[in-house]
């Protein structure tokens, strides 16, 4: 009798007579061998020669009491990122591209925002319109409990 029970469950659940549009059909779906090239999303790519050229940024902290920006510009070349911070001697970063994603390191180097403390950074960046805008997180060579510092990151075109 169980077994009777359980094929009249799967029929019902299965829907096995019932008159139905194929899936498909139903919500007008193509399938992926027939999509054209239009319809079909290309991986976002970038390369540093997409954005060479120098660029006025602004980092802020993402949280915290201080809020103070942090002004600089950066140097893209087709193979080359370089930091020009305020009193600073100009700091190459190693750079890398994923994807959409550019992925910068940079330092050990005398922080702008902590004088006297070495800091290194670590950012990612994407173009957003005409606009580059991330994320650096700082780590300050230090013991105290304030050794990380996320700012959040944004920049333009200089004319």
């Amino acid at each position: 009798m169980q077994r009777y029970q359980w094929l009249c469950l799967i029929l019902v659940v299965g829907g096995v007579g019932c008159e139905r549009e194929p899936a498909e059909e139903a919500m007008d779906v193509q399938p992926v061998d027939t999509l054209s090239a239009e319809t079909t999303p290309a991986d976002a790519t970038i390369s540093l020669a997409d954005i060479a050229g120098t660029w006025d940024m602004r980092s802020v902290p993402e949280a915290g009491a201080d809020t103070t920006a942090t002004v600089y510009q950066i140097q893209v070349r087709a193979d080359s990122w370089i930091y020009h911070l305020p009193d600073r001697d100009p700091i190459e970063a190693s750079v890398t591209t994923s994807g959409d994603s550019i992925v910068v390191d940079a330092g050990p180097f005398e922080s702008v925002r902590r004088e006297g403390v070495m800091v290194t950074t670590h950012s990612v960046f994407r173009l957003d319109g005409g606009r580059l805008a991330g994320t650096t997180v700082a780590h300050y060579e230090t013991s105290g409990p304030d050794s990380l510092l996320t700012l959040r990151v944004e920049g333009t075109r200089a004319p």
